[in-house]
């Protein structure tokens, strides 16, 4: 059985993943998306929060979402990934991705990074901007699902919340 893992933050899940992620399945027989803490991104949704978007989204029967514990080559192996899932929306993240990579590849070349790109009208989606919109204004830009836009909403708008 092929297997990948999809490796990220996913803070939160945008409609430009979930492509990379079928995309994925096409080369896969299983997908993994891992979720990280990644506490220094500071994310807005705690881990638990963001597994539930993201299975709120996708076929349980051919993915699977769970908790990415330690370094992403050790979690693959454990998992028995022989793959990393990574999306590549624009020149800007090539850099990083490429040192990425590289650096698993020295931690475990038996595990290949694969480079996905999403649909081009996802390439300027970023969850990073998804959250700078979403703080200012309750407008769906129809780039996230549906139950993330109302959890965003949510977190933003709620009275309590700002």
């Amino acid at each position: 059985m092929k297997v990948a893992l999809y490796p990220g933050t996913f803070d939160p899940i945008t409609k430009g993943h979930l492509d990379v992620l079928h995309r994925a399945s096409v080369l896969f027989d299983k997908v993994i998306v891992a979720v990280a803490q990644n506490d220094p991104k500071s994310p807005i949704f705690g881990l638990e929060k963001r597994i539930q978007l993201i299975r709120e989204n996708i076929d349980t029967d051919r993915f699977e979402v769970l908790p990415l514990e330690g370094l992403v080559v050790e979690f693959a192996k454990k998992m028995g990934a022989q793959a990393l899932i990574r999306g590549l929306r624009a020149i800007s993240d090539f850099e990083y991705e490429f040192q990425m990579a590289q650096m698993n590849r020295n931690l475990d070349e038996s595990i290949e990074t694969i480079f996905l790109m999403p649909n081009e009208k996802y390439f300027y989606t970023s969850s990073a901007l998804i959250k700078q919109v979403a703080r200012y204004t309750e407008k769906d830009t129809h780039l996230v699902p549906d139950n993330v836009h109302a959890a965003l909403k949510q977190k933003f708008h709620s009275s309590g919340n700002g």
